[in-house]
């Protein structure tokens, strides 16, 4: 693995609040500003749909006037204390709120009635569960509430993804003399192995990167575009019956996601306005979500544009696959928020028309420059407010790299994973059919390009995938299968 440095990946704002107050021109005008304090609360479900919970309670806590700020990823855990109960989902957030402890425990106890929860048994099943971890640099012990609460040193579920928004930072030194992360590593391992969840959509189970056996997903492509390097011509939004056809082939041999594109992305392709791709890819949507297949099957918007992404979503799509990774509308990040859905960020430097002239990196570093480029994505979406859980990222086979980038990429997959700032996102990988398979084998039609694919499914499998971009599906999920049998165990 190559050496990573982490460069403000975590940043820690140690100002944990403001002053209280701000001087007029003169002592008559005096204005009282409110204080802002950072605090940390705990989010967990394990009833219902948990992580849709858990995202209205995000919702609810934003409305309130607690801000989010960040959020951690959210993780898979066995149920604590009280055994004989479903899985929770937990995580945490980072929230600025004027509201002293007290007032923000009531707050947060409001949220949780109004979202119907009823606590029957201590620590048993609950729908919705939200839990001040910290609260500036304060010990707080009141009969209501302490912070910290003396047993969340014991639970992984809380160290952990609280680790993933102040790594660095250590507890108030009456409570513990520990970082966060010591103390996480203090922890005896896991019975069960916990992981990361990424939903795709509302039907099918969501991705957990860090389950040694989990199965790869097949993303199966199709283009409404007359001009995509390998289908090309072969979907029209005039022929809907050819759409819906190819979507339910695809999905009765194995396809989780139907990924659907209206502007193509190969290098120097012409670009077309948002209105036309809108127009190519909307009845496209429409007419897969109305199959019997495709009504509970996983649907993608593959473009770089928020109107058309909004309008997909609008039209029954589930999450959205940017190429970009929202660098070419600068409104994509900020939509894919507003409807909180799941944005796969693929590593692209320029735009399809200038990104073979971009291919330039450091000697050596190209694993970990286009880390650092997609931390610097993550980051921008995190700051217009995506959850850290809705983020699934490509490193951009084809995207500004040239053939022997693309096969270093391939080899050394795994070393994404490894990176410290991206652990626990999921990575979809798309080298179906693209020119570096036909240079390496000499096949230069694109739709001969199977065998070539093939190899580079089982890399990408080899190399810690949880979704791989296909055309040939059929043929790409036995291979996905095969490798899976090999790798994933």
């Amino acid at each position: 693995m190559v050496p990573y440095t982490r460069k403000n990946i975590f940043p820690n704002r140690r100002g944990f609040s403001t002053d209280s107050s701000e001087a007029g021109r003169n002592g008559d005008n005096t204005k009282t500003v409110k204080s802002r304090h950072r605090a940390f609360v705990a989010l967990g479900s394990n009833l219902g749909n948990r992580i849709g919970l858990i995202e209205e309670a995000c919702r609810r806590m934003d409305e309130a006037g607690i801000k989010i700020t960040r959020t951690s990823s959210l993780w898979e855990t066995d149920p604590m204390y009280v055994e004989h109960q479903d899985a929770f989902v937990n995580g945490a957030c980072q929230v600025e709120t004027d509201l002293d402890p007290l007032k923000l425990l009531d707050e947060l106890k409001r949220i949780e009635d109004n979202m119907g929860r009823m606590k029957t048994v201590d620590k048993g099943p609950r729908n919705i569960d939200l839990d001040i971890l910290l609260y500036n640099q304060q010990v707080f012990d009141h009969p209501r509430l302490q912070i910290p609460h003396h047993s969340m040193l014991e639970r992984e579920f809380v160290l952990r993804p609280l680790c993933q928004l102040i790594t660095d930072e250590r507890f108030p030194s009456s409570f513990s003399t520990k970082s966060i992360q010591d103390s996480l590593n203090d922890l005896p391992p896991s019975a069960t192995p916990i992981s990361t969840l990424t939903p795709l959509s509302q039907y099918g189970p969501s991705l957990k990167p860090l389950i040694a056996n989990r199965p790869t997903h097949i993303m199966s492509v199709i283009n409404v575009t007359p001009d995509s390097f390998s289908d090309g011509g072969l979907h029209s939004e005039q022929d809907l019956t050819s759409i819906t056809s190819h979507a339910t082939h695809a999905i009765r041999a194995g396809a989780t996601i139907i990924d659907i594109g209206g502007q193509s992305s190969a290098p120097n392709a012409q670009s077309i306005s948002a209105e036309t791709e809108t127009q190519r890819v909307v009845p496209a949507i429409r007419a897969i979500r109305a199959t019997p297949e495709g009504t509970r099957s996983c649907i993608s918007i593959d473009t770089y544009r928020a109107s058309v992404a909004e309008a997909a979503i609008k039209a029954g799509a589930d999450m959205i696959n940017d190429v970009s990774g929202g660098t070419m509308d600068p409104a994509m990040l900020h939509t894919a928020a507003k409807l909180g859905v799941t944005i796969c960020l693929t590593h692209m430097r320029g735009t399809p028309e200038t990104m073979t002239k971009m291919t330039t990196y450091p000697p050596g570093k190209l694993i970990s420059t286009v880390g650092e480029e997609l931390l610097s994505r993550v980051q921008a979406a995190e700051a217009a407010g995506v959850r850290r859980w809705r983020i699934m990222l490509d490193p951009g086979i084809g995207f500004a790299k040239d053939a022997t980038q693309n096969l270093e990429i391939l080899h050394r997959l795994s070393d994404f994973r490894q990176i410290p700032a991206l652990h626990g996102f999921p990575w979809l990988v798309g080298a179906s059919r693209k020119r570096f398979v036909g240079r390496v084998t000499g096949v230069t039609e694109p739709r001969q390009r199977t065998w070539g694919t093939a190899a580079t499914v089982a890399a990408s499998v080899a190399g810690g995938a949880d979704v791989v971009r296909v055309h040939d599906t059929a043929e790409m999920m036995q291979v996905a299968k095969m490798s899976d049998a090999i790798w994933r165990i």
